[in-house]
């Protein structure tokens, strides 16, 4: 719950700050601990919290700013604590804060963010922890951040390229939907008051026609009531694995997707030893971005690696590698540079995936246009040619 917190800090005068907290006891302490000395609290009217979305932690920000702070020198709590003055949002301040009383009781900075409940995610966890035994956090939380842009740059281009055909599938299914409900229904009416003999499917359409503009309320009610149902289950674990199983077991489509899996397990993997973590303890971290099906190969894999074997050996025995993945990664031992190779395994498979997407778009968008123009036509000459016939007959 919200809490607004009078109080009082050096010169800066009297202040109303804005705190995520337990009570009003919990957004004392958390005042406290930004320096201030409490005045007054109170509880702060707000929409209920099924209305309320909480805010996602800052986390590409956070890296920024922080790695910006050690790099000019500040210690590490010092560095922390002035970001969280400076924080906005009231559930990062409370994440920061917690942060904060963590490093005071000694705990070191990983620890800290795995207590953060959940805002961090295990793979950042990770790769902190991995700094803290060769004391470069500023180095390890740069490679990071390039490590998010790479992949949000990837997401970018998938979604960028997948907008034209939303925009044309919705347009299209808006146009439809109007013919439907709208202009069909006028047809019909005047159709059946000229009495004139329709041809078949014409005789169909009106007839859909008369039925809308009779139920038309509980038509669009149950359009409403289908589409908030299709959110609130796209909403739901359950359905999203579903979903996503469904989408796997489409040869073309499911191929892509293991290709982007692969591309984030290896950029993952890469970064981390890059940051000194040794290939077993990474392998482990980064098999949860693996699919639950392939995870008990990629269990196989570590152990067979950490019987001695290699690690090209083991990701081609279990099927945990393209062609040119496996090629790369013997280059990698023979050369001991396993890191970079697999940050060019993941920049090659992303960037065969960016290529696949936009030719899958350029074909793709022309089709829907051509199928969408289709339905439209067919509803339209459906609707007009009993006007044709009877202008024929006139003649």
């Amino acid at each position: 719950m919200q809490y607004e917190v009078k109080a009082l800090r050096g010169n800066e005068g009297l202040m109303m700050l804005s705190l995520e907290a337990a009570d009003a006891i919990d957004a004392g302490i958390q005042a406290k601990a930004l320096g201030y000395t409490v005045l007054a609290t109170k509880a702060k009217q707000r929409w209920p919290s099924l209305l309320r979305r909480r805010a996602k932690f800052p986390l590409v920000l956070f890296s920024q700013e922080l790695v910006a702070l050690l790099k000019a020198g500040l210690p590490l709590i010092e560095a922390v604590e002035a970001l969280a003055e400076k924080e906005d949002q009231p559930d990062a301040r409370k994440t920061l804060t917690r942060i904060i009383s963590l490093l005071y009781e000694g705990h070191p900075l990983s620890y800290a963010l795995e207590k953060s409940s959940g805002e961090f995610p295990s793979l950042y966890v990770a790769t902190v922890r991995s700094s803290e035994k060769t004391g470069s956090l500023a180095e390890v939380l740069s490679r990071y951040i390039v490590y998010e842009s790479q992949m949000e740059s990837v997401k970018i281009r998938v979604i960028t390229a997948s907008i034209y055909p939303v925009i044309l599938a919705v347009a299209g299914g808006l146009v439809m939907l109007f013919l439907m409900v709208f202009v069909v229904p006028r047809f019909s009416h005047i159709y059946a008051d000229i009495g004139t003999d329709l041809p078949f499917m014409s005789m169909l359409l009106m007839r859909w026609g008369l039925f809308l503009d009779d139920h038309w309320k509980a038509f669009l009610t149950g359009v409403l009531m289908m589409s908030g149902g299709i959110v609130f289950a796209a909403s739901q674990p359950g359905c999203k694995q579903w979903a996503e199983q469904k989408l796997w077991q489409f040869p073309a489509l499911g191929k892509r997707l293991q290709l982007y899996q692969m591309a984030r397990f290896y950029r993952s993997l890469g970064m981390l030893l890059q940051g000194g973590m040794p290939v077993v303890s990474a392998l482990h971290m980064v098999s949860g971005l693996l699919r639950e099906s392939i995870r008990p190969q990629m269990a196989l894999a570590s152990a067979s690696i950490q019987q001695g074997g290699s690690i090209s050996q083991a990701m081609e025995k279990y099927g945990l590698g393209t062609p040119l993945a496996l090629r790369l990664l013997r280059v990698g031992e023979r050369t001991g540079r396993m890191d970079e190779m697999m940050e060019r395994i993941a920049a090659f498979h992303e960037d065969e995936l960016a290529r696949w997407t936009e030719r899958f778009v350029k074909s793709f968008g022309p089709l829907l246009m051509a199928f969408v123009g289709m339905i439209i036509g067919v509803i339209v000459v459906l609707m007009y040619f009993p006007i044709f016939e009877l202008a024929g007959s006139i003649g």
